[in-house]
């Protein structure tokens, strides 16, 4: 007798109740948006990498002066995906259980015995917003890390979940760094994305400054639900990849670390150190989650290469050699992206495929 094929869906396979739920993930991502502009003037860019974050189940860092309306922009996105937001300020006298919770002592009015009541900590919410995190010491700034990891927290050995769905945007002010702590490479390593907020437009100023200063509101309709979230987060999960598309992320990453053999000579003269495997993984979700947010059922080498400069920013370690010519990160990454080929070799994508990719 013979076999038959096994109706379960492998993890990067997509069914028609999926692709059903594409095209609502593509409907809600020009909702969001078009709430998210009510409010917010500009900044496109930002919020469509903080959706790709989102629905790619990763965190983010935002960089950028005060006063560009970072805790506006994180509030309004939860409002908008009606998802719950606390903000956290981070400060040098801040402790651990200020931020995951504490255990207390409370007496049973029915046994009249004392026992222990645990707390939440603002870090039970959807959406929590870690500002200024390189203001506090990095035995607070640790404590995010299980949160991020494992969406739980462990206090006095027994574990709390985090409310699903689970997203930490920590901020970070590229001035007055005097008495600031910043972030280590390996716990900056756990966030998806680093994120530039650059200063607005002189339009995109003008209308600033005619809107916040007359009445303003800042109500916006709520689009998706947080199980709503949850399952597209799962749909982004099995938009497949195809090979060539992984092996072109292989290379962009495994370009970046000094010791490999036939790195660029670009690299050795000012990389001390290059990304690890995290930066595959998110420049492979983040290519998934770009294509589903348009509405497509596969991955190309564009949606890898968009997402290249938030994976890779915080990931690459310059050396003296390039902070004394104003090489930053980011230049670095314009070079990978000129020099590495999205097809190497035997690797060469076929006619027919390249074009499909482009229909």
């Amino acid at each position: 007798m013979a076999a038959q094929s096994d109706p379960t869906p492998t993890p990067d396979t997509l069914e028609d109740r999926d692709l059903e739920e594409l095209a609502r993930l593509k409907e809600a991502n020009a909702r969001v948006k078009a709430q998210m502009a009510r409010v917010i003037v500009g900044q496109d860019e930002i919020i469509d990498q903080l959706l790709i974050a989102i629905f790619s189940q990763g965190h983010c860092i935002l960089e950028g002066v005060p006063g560009l309306a970072k805790t506006l922009m994180v509030s309004t996105l939860a409002n908008s995906l009606q998802l719950s937001f606390h903000r956290i300020q981070f400060t040098p006298d801040l402790m651990p259980s200020d931020i995951t919770g504490t255990e207390v002592i409370q007496e049973n009015r029915a046994t009249g015995e004392r026992e222990f009541k645990f707390l939440h900590g603002p870090v039970f919410a959807n959406v929590i917003l870690a500002d200024e995190i390189n203001r506090t010491p990095p035995k607070t700034q640790a404590a995010l890390l299980e949160s991020m990891q494992e969406k739980q927290v462990t206090i006095g050995g027994d574990r709390h979940a985090l409310p699903l769905p689970f997203f930490v945007l920590a901020t970070q002010n590229p001035i007055e760094q005097e008495g600031t702590y910043p972030l280590p490479e390996a716990q900056q390593d756990r966030f998806m994305f680093k994120l530039f907020v650059r200063y607005p437009s002189f339009d995109e100023e003008y209308r600033i400054a005619e809107t916040t200063t007359a009445i303003f509101s800042t109500d916006v309709d709520e689009v998706l639900s947080s199980d709503a979230i949850l399952l597209l987060q799962g749909i982004v999960r099995r938009v497949p990849v195809p090979p060539h598309v992984i092996r072109y992320a292989l290379r962009l990453v495994r370009a970046t670390r000094v010791r490999e053999p036939d790195v660029p000579d670009f690299i050795t003269e000012w990389l001390t150190w290059g990304a690890g495997p995290r930066a595959v993984q998110y420049l492979l979700l983040g290519g998934k989650a770009r294509a589903a947010l348009n509405g497509r059922t596969f991955v190309t080498t564009d949606d890898v290469r968009a997402v290249a400069y938030p994976v890779l920013r915080h990931r690459i370690i310059t050396n003296f050699n390039a902070e004394s010519e104003g090489v930053t990160p980011d230049k670095i990454v314009d070079q990978l992206l000129a020099t590495i080929p999205e097809a190497d070799g035997d690797e060469a994508v076929p006619d027919e495929v390249a074009q499909a990719f482009k229909e």
